[in-house]
């Protein structure tokens, strides 16, 4: 079964330590990573039915299965482990709530930690970690 994907903001710089927190974390390789600003990416957001012009969430595809906001952030902090896994707790919040607090962060992210100008390429050391075509 291939791995579920990760897609995130490529030049949103929030976006981008996430990207290399679970780099470094997840050492099984249980994530495969895809900017959301490469051809894979857009492929896979339209293949979802998800605008491939804006991008306001973290979206993991795991096979038919999607999930964004805080939904996608606690699968993720699930599958990497202890002590990741113990951030669950915080699901006992009500998901509206959830959602509307990662939704001020993903819309004021530009303006609280930056951007890019260009997405970054992976390093020779993360060959295998990002989906390409």
């Amino acid at each position: 079964m291939p791995a579920p994907i990760i897609l995130f903001d490529g030049v949103c710089k929030l976006c981008s330590a996430w990207a290399n927190f679970i780099i470094e974390h997840d050492a099984a390789r249980r994530f495969r990573l895809c900017s959301v600003q490469s051809a894979a990416g857009q492929r896979l957001l339209a293949e979802h039915n998800y605008p491939t012009d804006t991008f306001e969430t973290m979206l993991v595809v795991d096979g038919e299965r999607r999930f964004e906001k805080s939904a996608a952030f606690f699968v993720v902090m699930h599958q990497l482990g202890w002590p990741w896994r113990a951030l669950c707790v915080f699901q006992l919040i009500p998901r509206p709530l959830r959602d509307w607090l990662y939704d001020r962060i993903a819309l004021n992210r530009y303006r609280l930690f930056g951007r890019y100008d260009l997405c970054r390429l992976p390093s020779a050391d993360h060959a295998g970690r990002f989906v390409d075509e």
